[in-house]
């Protein structure tokens, strides 16, 4: 890697924390486009390139949300029963995910990761999500259920779940904005174990990939983008419990719309260098 692809994966890195702790998401929505860039760079073809830029984010999500779950219950904000079920039972989707995305070349991979980030940003900034007076529904089947598909999009997409998890949580499962942050963290943090184990499975015998690695983790970036996300998750902890929950909830449709919008090609058909 040369100086400016490290300088790039720091600040990433950074950034996805500061997300990680403030949303609850792991950031593979942001992590996922930079490492991409990083690689192609480096000379990596793009079917490889966008199967390591999913599994070394994933792999960077295990220790970050698990620091941002750790603030989070230090503030109560964790429900530590729906996080253990989500994340126990996704630990089977996301391997499921990861191993069909290791099959797949890298544009319908795109425009999947880019898509559902799109929905649900939709579905972020145009529903009210003050849902302080609704009572979280406690129903470990229904769990479950919604474990499966959510963790089998994470591991496909490279993203952990907390960008599928928390509208899930606010919208479907009634949790008021803040519990849903803390407790999507500490899920993902879980789920993204399958997801990395797909990759590493999978990716074991793929030629081209650049050591040091575990199948498809490429640990450089991963040391890089780890080092400052564990720093900033816990920055991201504080901010989160002194917003709104509206604010928290049009920060990330915000990003989440961007993203989607990144990936898609959107702003490459205008010709936006964004």
């Amino acid at each position: 890697m040369e100086e400016i692809h490290i300088i790039a994966l720091l600040c990433t890195g950074l950034v996805q924390g500061l997300i990680s702790g403030t949303l609850g998401a792991g950031g593979g929505w942001l992590m996922t486009p930079v490492q991409y860039w990083v690689y192609e760079d480096m000379g990596i073809p793009s079917d490889i390139a966008i199967r390591m830029a999913f599994a070394t984010g994933l792999f960077v999500i295990l220790p970050v949300c698990a620091a941002s779950a750790w603030g989070h219950n230090r503030r109560q904000a964790v429900w530590w029963k729906p996080a253990l079920v989500l994340g126990a039972f996704g630990l089977l989707g996301a391997f499921g995910g990861a191993t069909l995305a290791s099959h797949i070349s890298a544009r319908p991979l795109e425009i999947i990761f880019g898509v559902t980030v799109l929905a649900v940003s939709v579905r972020m900034l145009t529903t009210n999500l003050l849902m302080a007076n609704k009572e979280p529904k406690d129903n470990v089947w229904l769990w479950v259920i919604w474990a499966l598909p959510l963790s089998f999009a994470a591991g496909l997409t490279g993203v952990g779940g907390g960008v599928f998890m928390v509208p899930l949580m606010v919208l479907v499962l009634g949790f008021q904005m803040h519990m849903a942050v803390g407790t999507s963290a500490a899920a993902i943090s879980m789920i993204s174990i399958g997801g990395i184990a797909g990759y590493i499975v999978n990716g074991v015998s793929v030629a081209g990939i650049p050591s040091p690695s575990l199948g498809y983790v490429y640990i450089w970036p991963w040391l890089c983008l780890s080092a400052t996300g564990l720093v900033m998750s816990q920055v991201g902890v504080r901010i989160a419990q002194g917003l709104p929950a509206k604010q928290l909830a049009w920060i990330f449709g915000t990003l989440a719309l961007y993203i989607g919008l990144r990936m898609v090609g959107v702003f490459e058909w205008f010709g936006w260098p964004l």
